[in-house]
């Protein structure tokens, strides 16, 4: 039986275990320059030495215009590069394999002084109304994004994360609360973020697995649920998308007839369908801290990785601690062997 501690190989990655650190914003940019700090460093490597199986770096813009805020990382200059490099090498050395995850807010860039969207519909009222992108301008960010993933393949990442949720740029076009559009953009969709996809895949080795997070369901009147996100989470498949790390929501206010649940596992049905109905890797995520739980979610092949966030922030070496807890072998550095 496959559990938490099992390998995992999908093309060229091959993890020692199922154990995934989500992208979290850090906000801790020093100079709004986008590069990755000392900060950065410690937080990501010291996860390695914890023993995660894979790492993936927080959401990294491809202009500053896309950052949420302006303290967020970047990947639209190569002096952007040398920083993550860092940051790749020392989590191989302790062996962690590291994606990142590209993306670009849209309306729910912060700190942009017009933010840019599918359509001019502000998030609330507490955010700017955005400018929408000309058809021009969208074929433009399309190019944004595939130079910012060349620069990642540059840096040395194991895969590539392409942020496709929680109400940023991309979710925004495929979504029918934030896409009014009545260009080619309009009328498919899918069509920029599979644009992404084709132009991601473009600038990666063959064998490097492309992942897209996505959110399954918006909680929203008038967004979609499990079925839609199904039907264009497969447009994304055919695209090249070859694993699927599966939240939810994002856009609107939320009613109260829709809001999501904060139990443990919440999520983890809507990763559950996305597998079965494309038959497709998926990443379960959300409030799933316990070992055990996280442990079963495996067992019971709803998911094939679980991503551990709040507990990894939380505790660098959730990794080893769940390893101790579930009596399963898994290599600790030796300079905390005595802990264990």
């Amino acid at each position: 039986m496959k559990d938490l501690f099992s390998p995992y190989k999908y093309k060229s990655l091959e993890l020692k275990n199922r154990i995934i650190m989500p992208p979290m914003c850090q906000y801790s940019v020093d100079n709004k320059d986008g590069v990755a700090t000392d900060w950065h460093y410690l937080h990501y490597v010291s996860r390695a030495i914890g023993g995660a199986g894979m790492i993936i770096i927080e959401m990294t813009d491809v202009e500053p215009d896309g950052r949420i805020s302006d303290f967020d990382l970047g990947l639209w200059s190569d002096e952007q590069i040398p920083a993550l490099q860092r940051i790749v090498d020392a989590c191989h050395s302790y062996g962690a394999k590291v994606g990142i995850q590209i993306g670009h807010a849209g309306r729910k860039a912060e700190d942009a002084e017009v933010p840019v969207a599918p359509s001019a519909i502000p998030f609330d009222e507490n955010f700017k109304t955005p400018r929408a992108l000309s058809t021009t301008e969208v074929k433009e960010m399309v190019e944004k994004f595939r130079k910012a993933v060349g620069r990642a393949v540059r840096a040395g990442f194991d895969s590539i994360e392409i942020h496709g949720a929680h109400g940023y740029l991309i979710h925004q076009f495929h979504s029918p609360l934030t896409n009014k559009r009545t260009d080619e953009y309009g009328e498919n969709p899918t069509q920029f973020g599979r644009e992404i996809i084709q132009a991601a895949k473009a600038e990666m080795p063959d064998d490097m697995p492309l992942i897209m997070r996505i959110s399954a369901m918006e909680y929203v009147e008038g967004g979609y649920g499990i079925e839609e996100s199904i039907v264009f989470a497969g447009e994304y498949q055919k695209a090249g998308v070859d694993i699927f790390d599966v939240s939810s929501g994002g856009e609107g206010p939320i009613a109260a007839s829709g809001r999501p649940g904060t139990h443990a596992a919440y999520q983890v049905p809507l990763a559950k369908e996305i597998k079965k109905g494309l038959d497709v890797p998926v990443i379960a995520v959300g409030r799933l801290d316990d070992p055990i739980l996280a442990n079963a979610v495996i067992g019971n092949e709803e998911a094939d990785l679980v991503a551990v966030g709040r507990g990894m922030l939380r505790n660098p070496y959730w990794s080893l601690e769940a390893a101790a807890k579930l009596k399963q072998e898994t290599a600790i550095p030796k300079q905390y062997t005595t802990g264990f």
